[in-house]
C-alpha cells in the first residue's frame, strides 16, 4: 500500500515569533507587524493571551500531542498568512525545530526573542558559553545526573512548578546535596521572582510553572566521583558480577569509538555498563541493550537512570532472536553469548557500512570463534590482561584477573547493512 501524500505546504512563509513573559511590550516592531498581518495565529493558550485585540487573526491553540498536529494545521490554513508563537527563541528547544523539519528554512521567517537561558545568564552574571543547559521539558529528571560535576554551572529548563523540588531531590540522592539552587520565574516579565536555597535543605513550595533552575554544583565529601571519559568506577554500577570491569570497559569503549548521533547495540547487556558509557559520551548518542535475563534487564534500566542516561532502550530476550526489527547499528558490542548459533553473523549482517564490531570473551571456545572471524574479516585481535596489587601476608603482590580476548573490526564501506530480520532458514 502506498504512503499517503504529504500535506501541501503553506503558500506564504510562516512567521515564527518568539515572545517572552513581557508579552507584547517586549516585541520588536517587526515582530508586532508580523502578528498584526497574520490571518491565523497559532500558539499555546498562555502565548495567545499575551496578544492585544489589534492582532485580529483567528486564534488556534496547539492540541496535545503537539508534534503530530503540525503538518495538519499548516495544511489546513495553507492559503492564509500564518504566524506561530513560541516561547523565547523558537529555535532553542522550541517549535521552530518542528516547523523547519516540515517546511525547511525557506518556508519560515523566524523572529526570535531572548531565550529564558539568555535572561537567566544575564541575571546571574554567568557567561552563556560556559553554562550547560539541560531541558526537562517532556524528559525524565534522571537525565540531569550525567551533567553533575563539581564546580559546574547548569541551567535546567523546567517542565512545571514541581521541577525545582524534583531537581533538589535528585541532586541530594546523587551526592550533590550541598549545591545551591536558584529558581528564576517569569523571566523578563512584571511578575519575575527568584527563590534560592541549598538542594539538601530545599523547602520552598511550588511557584510559577514558567521557571528556569540555576545550579551551582557542589559535591558532598563522600560523593562518588564520575568522570566524563569511559571507565567509570565499578562501584557506580549495581551488578551481580556480570559487569565489564573498569579497565576493560575503557579499552572496549575506545575500540567502539562513539560519535555524536550514532547507535550502539550492546548484546548481552549484563549490567548495561558499555551502553551507559556509550550514551554518556555525547547527548545525541543512542543505544539498545539486549539482555535475556529479566532481572538483569531491570537492573540495566536502574543503572541507566542512576547514571543520567534514561534514554537507554532495553530489550529483554535472547539474541539473535531479539535483534529482529531493530534499527541497523553504527556499532555493536557483544559481551556475552558469542557461541549462540547465528549471533555473530546476525550482528555483522545488521551493522552499517563503516560501523565497528567489538566482541570480548574469556572462554577458549569463544576465543576460537573470534580467531576464525579475525581470519575471515581482518580487524584487530588483542588480549587484555589486568592485574591488581593485593596484600600477600605482610607484603604486596599481583592478582591477575582473567585475561580478555577482544576482536574489533570495521565493516567495509561497500558492504550492505539492514535491520536484522531473524532466522530466514
Amino acid at each position: 500500500m502506498s504512503a499517503a501524500p504529504a500535506p501541501a505546504a503553506p503558500l506564504h512563509p510562516v512567521s515564527v515569533v518568539g515572545i517572552g513573559a513581557d508579552g507584547w511590550s517586549g516585541l520588536s516592531g517587526t515582530a508586532r507587524e508580523a502578528l498584526r498581518a497574520a490571518e491565523v495565529l497559532i500558539g499555546g493558550a498562555r502565548q495567545l493571551d499575551l496578544l492585544p485585540p489589534e492582532c485580529a487573526g483567528a486564534r488556534v491553540g496547539w492540541p496535545s500531542p503537539l508534534r503530530p498536529a503540525v503538518p495538519r494545521l499548516l495544511a489546513e490554513h495553507r492559503e492564509r498568512r500564518i504566524a506561530v508563537l513560541a516561547s523565547g527563541d523558537p529555535m532553542f528547544y522550541g517549535i521552530g525545530r518542528a516547523l523547519a523539519e516540515e517546511l525547511g528554512p525557506e518556508g519560515l521567517h523566524v523572529l526570535p526573542h531572548p531565550s529564558s537561558v539568555s535572561y537567566a545568564c544575564a541575571r546571574l552574571g554567568w557567561p552563556l558559553e560556559d553554562t550547560e543547559v539541560v531541558t526537562l521539558v517532556g524528559r525524565p529528571a534522571a537525565r540531569l545526573a550525567a551533567s553533575l560535576h563539581e564546580g559546574r554551572r547548569l541551567l535546567v529548563l523546567s517542565a512545571d512548578a514541581s521541577t525545582p523540588a524534583a531537581v533538589a531531590a535528585l541532586l541530594t540522592s546523587h551526592g550533590f546535596g550541598p549545591s545551591r539552587l536558584r529558581v528564576l520565574e517569569q523571566l523578563g516579565g512584571e511578575d519575575e521572582r527568584h527563590v534560592e536555597g541549598i538542594a539538601a535543605e530545599w523547602a520552598h513550595s511550588p511557584g510559577d510553572r514558567l521557571n528556569v533552575i540555576a545550579i551551582a554544583c557542589r559535591a558532598s565529601a563522600d560523593a562518588l566521583r564520575l568522570g566524563t571519559v569511559p571507565g567509570l568506577p565499578d562501584e557506580a554500577y549495581e551488578h551481580d558480577g556480570q559487569l565489564t570491569k573498569r579497565h576493560i570497559r575503557a579499552a572496549t569503549l575506545g575500540a567502539l569509538a562513539p560519535a555524536p548521533g550514532e547507535l550502539l547495540w550492546d548484546v548481552g547487556g549484563g549490567s548495561g555498563s558499555i551502553a551507559i558509557e556509550w550514551l554518556r559520551a555525547h547527548p545525541s548518542c543512542r543505544a539498545v541493550s539486549v539482555e535475556r535475563d529479566p532481572v538483569r534487564a531491570e537492573r540495566i534500566t536502574r543503572n541507566a537512570d542512576r547514571l543520567g542516561v534514561p534514554a537507554l532502550k532495553v530489550v529483554t530476550g535472547p539474541a539473535p532472536a531479539s535483534l529482529a526489527g531493530l534499527e541497523a547499528p553504527d556499532a555493536v558490542f557483544i559481551g556475552g553469548g558469542l557461541t549462540a548459533p547465528g549471533l555473530l553473523d546476525a550482528c555483522w549482517e545488521a551493522l552499517r557500512p563503516g560501523g565497528r564490531l567489538v566482541a570480548n570473551t574469556v572462554t577458549l571456545e569463544s576465543e576460537a570463534l573470534l580467531a576464525s572471524r579475525h581470519k575471515a574479516h581482518g580487524g584487530e585481535l588483542v588480549r587484555l590482561a589486568v592485574a591488581h596489587a593485593v596484600p600477600v601476608g605482610g607484603f604486596t603482590g599481583w592478582r591477575q584477573a582473567m585475561p580478555v580476548t577482544q576482536w574489533s573490526v570495521t565493516k567495509p564501506s561497500g558492504s550492505g547493512a539492514r535491520s536484522y530480520k531473524g532466522d530466514r532458514s
